[in-house]
């Protein structure tokens, strides 16, 4: 950037593109602290018999409209461009979080929980998680195209850092929310398995707590989606639209006319760069992008980001598990600027491998405290462990390689299809979670820790390492791998 450029405006921009990542992980764990109650709210439906399968559903339905959102979210991008875009995902939030927290809104009476209640929540978290999947995508793409090439990398990586802060933010919410109140107690008849709520629960947190929880997202939102009237269109899509001015104007108050210049010419060549097919540099590529995607779910994080009061709850530890998440939120936030940090000095790979290691040692070590009976500090330690090894490694990496990994020709068409694997298996680990767990914990936690050793090989045997080359040196390497020429 030089001295002319406008660095306090650069960084304003990226700030209020970066509330959309915030916004991500508030609104995928605002479920954790929520999750008990809501639970016991539509246990008490009559006309129905709400179980554990049905519970992973619900609690992961906005992962659903994650995919959605994902899947459209090259087509919004394009059609309405990147601000718009992000506007049309604020007011998506803010409409979830209003749902979310008064389902019964013009249809249904107060607090009575029935099946087409139960259908109605879940289309407005569905309806968030729309948001949460063009937030995914678009954000970075947003920040990426307004951010001069030598701070880029840094600039998106904030996002991840967002996403991330996003969840202790409403971890804390949710602790504050619940306050001096407690999770209902849920019995399970021994004869049927059918599930109840105890009499002895509080009952604030059955009809009320879990709604305010959901609701309390509305503020982030409507803050975002008015910020979003303070930035500009990016320059690249200025430039698709045919509107170069308006994008050099963009470019000049960032970086400078000399070097606005020069970027606007760049700008102007890579809008007209040529697709290929899928499969022009062979399925090896492909296939890596999708298992980075998979391993990134598979490996079970979500299973503890999304139910973590209850899990450190059955752990051992006191007042329901609340401040323990809070404490969680805090490693992760540490443990992604550790990634944030070193990921271009050590490298994708050695970050991957050690956090993966780390991952199976902490699943295991939770598996085998279930197995023994120990509750209390070590099992409580072991989940910590495993979630800040995943913040080192799998959250923030996996993004930036799957950035990185596919040649520039086929990028678009490539990184679509990861994203969308990786909200599947989001969706497929989340909704098997609260079944997997009731049936055995330490089958659980044993099962996630194989599949990050499995991560650990993969990674070993078939990944590239990307630091320090260029897109066009990954695209000569694919190149060569398949034996085509240029």
């Amino acid at each position: 950037m030089t001295q002319e450029g406008d660095r306090l405006y650069l960084y304003s921009i990226t700030t209020v593109a970066i509330l959309g990542g915030l916004l991500f992980g508030y609104d995928t764990a605002v479920i954790s602290g929520a999750e008990k109650g809501l639970e016991a709210f539509f246990l008490t439906a009559t006309d129905f018999q709400y179980d554990k399968v049905m519970h992973g559903i619900t609690s992961s339905s906005a992962l659903i409209g994650c995919v959605i959102g994902g899947a459209i979210s090259g087509y919004c991008a394009s059609r309405l461009g990147r601000r718009n875009s992000l506007r049309v995902a604020s007011v998506l939030f803010f409409l979830s979080a209003l749902g979310s927290y008064y389902p019964e809104f013009l249809f249904f009476d107060y607090g009575k929980a029935d099946w087409n209640l139960l259908l109605a929540f879940n289309f407005y978290r569905v309806l968030g998680g729309v948001g949460v999947g063009l937030a995914s995508a678009i954000c970075p793409m947003y920040i990426a195209e307004i951010a001069p090439s030598h701070i880029r990398g840094t600039l998106v990586s904030c996002n991840q850092f967002a996403i991330i802060f996003g969840m202790l933010v409403v971890y804390f919410v949710n602790y504050l929310i619940l306050g001096d109140h407690q999770n209902p107690i849920i019995l399970k008849d021994a004869a049927t398995g059918a599930l109840s709520v105890s009499p002895e629960s509080d009952m604030w947190t059955v009809y009320t707590g879990w709604r305010y929880m959901f609701g309390s997202e509305a503020f982030p939102a409507a803050l975002f989606g008015f910020l979003l009237f303070c930035v500009p269109k990016t320059p690249r899509y200025l430039v698709l639209c045919g509107e170069e001015e308006r994008a050099f104007a963009v470019l000049e108050k960032i970086n400078g006319r000399t070097m606005a210049k020069k970027i606007l010419e760049e700008i102007k060549l890579t809008s007209k760069e040529k697709t290929e097919k899928l499969f022009t540099y062979g399925v090896a590529v492909i296939v890596i992008g999708i298992m980075l995607s998979v391993f990134q779910q598979a490996i079970g994080i979500n299973a503890v980001l999304y139910y973590a009061p209850r899990i450190f709850e059955n752990a051992g530890a006191e007042g329901g598990g609340m401040m323990q998440t809070v404490i969680m939120g805090v490693v992760n936030i540490l443990f992604t600027l550790v990634a944030i940090f070193t990921v271009d000095r050590f490298g994708r790979r050695p970050l991957l491998i050690i956090g993966s290691l780390g991952m199976a040692v902490g699943a295991l070590a939770v598996a085998y405290c279930d197995q023994m009976g120990i509750k209390g500090i070590v099992p409580v330690l072991s989940i910590i462990v495993y979630a800040a090894f995943f913040m080192m490694s799998w959250g923030p990496i996996c993004w930036v390689l799957i950035a990185e990994i596919f040649p520039n020709t086929i990028r678009g068409q490539a990184v679509a299809i990861a994203v969308a694997f990786q909200w599947v298996f989001n969706y497929l680990v989340s909704s098997t979670f609260p079944a997997l767990y009731d049936f055995s914990p330490m089958f659980a936690y044993s099962l996630y820790g194989i599949i990050c050793l499995a991560a650990a090989f993969f990674v070993w045997k078939w990944v590239p390492e990307t630091k320090g080359k260029t897109l066009e040196d990954m695209t000569a390497l694919w190149r060569k791998r398949s034996g085509r020429t240029a």
